[in-house]
């Protein structure tokens, strides 16, 4: 891991609206000293797909260091550690997008011998974290601009376009990543990494249900004893704050969303009961729910005030 990152890694959630699989980060706001005063990796609940305009610095993925200096991209699975870090006294600039790929590609093919095609593109495209020089993928470089530009501009339609650009990023990547050198293959960030993956897609699919922290180890084949160090080191939460989170944020989306009654939306969200719900609700957004209800304003970044260290996405 270069530049002396320690193990510990953070997550930083990014809330992709609703419908919209795809949110980009653009303009002056990204020309930075990126990684300063940060020793560690994050990954993200999305794939993030990054252009390199200038610069000087390094990025690491999972074990990986590589020097960027622009003209450079990059592409990140769904939870892959990975960090920014440019040089001392340096500024780089750098634009984002980040993706939902399931979501993008599902129903891209829904017939015959074809159906299992998004899939297979899915697992190729979340193989390996990879780093380019546009000069030796001058389509996809393309591609990530013309996306970028598309949604800079917000013309009409611009949404659809972006995704069909998108698609055809990926099927390119797959195709890559099947034939290509393996040096743009990120470590494999071990065993650990993957366990903390596997127990937060198991509650983001979940957390309806009741989920004792017995079950969640036994979904990960360990015991509670590392499921809860494992929460403790990788995200600086316990399992059951992490689980009581995602309800929450779930619950926000369905009182801004709809008319529910507030009990019926705690036990559609995985609380047992009403007190517990409203307890939770008023320790995570500072408000209960009937007052969030009637001013929702800016209720992500009252969430992420709670989560994991500093902020909602970068």
């Amino acid at each position: 891991m270069g530049k002396g990152k320690k193990s510990k890694i953070e997550f930083r959630y990014y809330k992709l609206p609703m419908g919209v699989p795809v949110l980009a980060l653009l303009g002056n706001e990204w020309i930075q000293t990126y990684g300063d005063g940060i020793d560690y990796l994050h990954f993200h609940n999305c794939m993030e797909i990054g252009y390199c305009y200038y610069g000087q610095g390094t990025l690491s993925i999972g074990e990986k260091d590589y020097h960027f200096s622009g003209e450079q991209f990059s592409v990140i699975p769904q939870n892959c550690p990975h960090t920014t870090t440019s040089d001392p006294g340096t500024l780089s600039r750098w634009e984002y997008i980040f993706i939902d790929a399931e979501e993008i590609l599902k129903n891209l093919y829904t017939s015959g011998n074809n159906e299992n095609k998004d899939g297979w593109i899915i697992q190729n495209v979340n193989s390996r974290g990879a780093f380019f020089n546009v000069s030796d993928m001058p389509d996809a470089a393309g591609k990530i601009l013309q996306a970028l530009d598309i949604i800079r501009n917000k013309e009409v339609f611009y949404l659809e376009e972006a995704k069909g650009i998108l698609i055809a990023f990926l099927a390119e990547l797959a195709r890559n990543n099947v034939d290509g050198p393996q040096d743009t293959l990120y470590m494999d960030y071990g065993r650990f990494n993957m366990l903390v993956s596997d127990a937060l897609e198991y509650i983001n699919s979940h957390y309806m249900e009741p989920i004792r922290i017995e079950t969640l180890a036994g979904h990960c084949h360990i015991s509670e004893t590392h499921i809860r160090r494992l929460f403790s080191s990788c995200i600086n939460m316990g399992p059951l704050e992490y689980i009581n989170l995602i309800r929450i944020k779930n619950a926000c989306e369905l009182l801004r969303k709809t008319d529910a009654l507030v009990a019926d939306i705690a036990f559609k969200c995985g609380f047992s009961t009403l007190s517990t719900f409203n307890r939770n609700f008023k320790r995570v957004t500072g408000c209960t729910p009937y007052e969030w209800r009637k001013n929702p304003e800016n209720f992500e970044q009252q969430i992420m005030k709670f989560e994991i260290h500093p902020e909602n996405g970068w």
